[in-house]
């Protein structure tokens, strides 16, 4: 027998192990180390989060609205597809001959939800989720059912726990699990995860999870999740702007900013944006006040979330002068131009008003 007779022999055994391997039950695959995993949202976060999966040996088919992103992971092992029947035509050959970076492009959140049980989103705000879930391209579609859905986005609660009513209708799992960490940490498969699922999810949403961060944490039921990030966001933007004012004074009072950063680490005043983000220029490398606030978290996103945080604070009464401020001040930086650049150029932004 050649050995063109032998590859092609073994190719369609193996082939029809992969469709024997698919018959399983949902929790195997998704436990498996090597399930094949839908991703739709590749922004700055989401990019590196889907990168990280292919680093760990899963297989991605992916969507995201903004081209550059599509073709960017394409340039990684991926393949493009036109329609969602292609994808179909494939899907066996690409688990047969996939490299572990490899990934599917598709044409919708649709065709993602067909192609995989287990799928990731990472998108801007809570109307993108909508329309991503129960869009008329949506996942629910043709979610499988015993899918297993995490969102990543940051949203409103009451949004995340309609999805999950939504995707339990057509017998699929939804669960919330915002992200903490900034760029640096989705790259580096360092981020935060804050949970929000049944009980009897969580274990299957961890292993996922862990090939991304090194914090995965249940707050409870689904919405627990958000309400746990836009209470960190909140208390996050209040941070930044306490440091930003405190680098801008010291500065004017002649002090270096690389010292005072120092002291501030090692002093009462420490804080995730002094000591990992400073959103002074020059004081640290690899952050995006020194790319010109480029990458990182937009202030539009933040501006997004304080507005959450203001609309739970209403809703429970709860009172939050400091969030309030804060929200009017990245409203104020959103409509001034800032609303592209990373939330830490609130540092540039309070300089500029020094000039006025």
């Amino acid at each position: 027998m050649s050995s063109l007779n032998i590859v092609a022999r073994n190719s369609k055994v193996f082939a029809a192990q992969i469709c024997r391997n698919q018959q399983f039950g949902a929790s195997n695959r998704h436990a498996s180390s090597s399930a094949k995993v839908g991703f739709v949202g590749l922004g700055n976060m989401g990019g590196h989060m889907a990168r990280n999966l292919m680093k760990n040996g899963h297989p991605l088919i992916v969507f995201d609205t903004v081209p550059d992103s599509m073709q960017a992971i394409k340039k990684e092992g991926a393949t493009l597809a036109s329609s969602p029947q292609e994808v179909a035509s494939t899907v066996l050959l690409e688990q047969l001959a996939s490299v572990l970076t490899g990934a599917t492009l598709a044409s919708s959140p649709q065709e993602v939800a067909s192609q995989t049980n287990l799928i990731i989103t990472m998108l801007p705000a809570s109307q993108h989720v909508l329309d991503v879930y129960t869009g008329s391209s949506g996942i629910l579609g043709s979610v499988q059912k015993g899918s297993l859905l995490i969102d990543s986005s940051t949203i409103d609660p009451s949004v995340s726990q309609q999805m999950a009513e939504e995707s339990t209708k057509v017998g699929a799992t939804f669960v919330d699990a915002p992200v903490s960490g900034g760029v640096n940490a989705a790259r580096d498969a360092g981020l935060t995860f804050m949970v929000g699922s049944p009980d009897q999810s969580f274990g299957k949403v961890k292993e996922i999870l862990d090939k991304m961060g090194k914090n995965v944490v249940h707050c409870g039921s689904v919405g627990t999740g958000q309400a746990a990030k836009i209470c960190n966001n909140m208390l996050l933007a209040i941070s930044m702007i306490g440091t930003a004012e405190t680098m801008n004074l010291g500065m004017k009072l002649g002090l270096d900013p690389k010292l005072l950063a120092k002291i501030l680490n090692m002093s009462s005043g420490r804080c995730w944006s002094s000591e990992v983000y400073n959103p002074v220029p020059g004081v640290l490398d690899g952050v995006p006040s020194s790319n010109d606030y480029q990458g990182g978290f937009g202030t539009a996103l933040m501006t997004k979330d304080l507005g959450l945080a203001q609309n739970a604070a209403t809703a429970t009464q709860s009172p939050t002068p400091l969030g309030s401020l804060s929200h009017q001040l990245y409203r104020l930086m959103t409509n001034s131009g800032y609303a592209g650049k990373d939330f830490s150029s609130a540092f540039q932004f309070l300089k500029q008003q020094d000039k006025k």
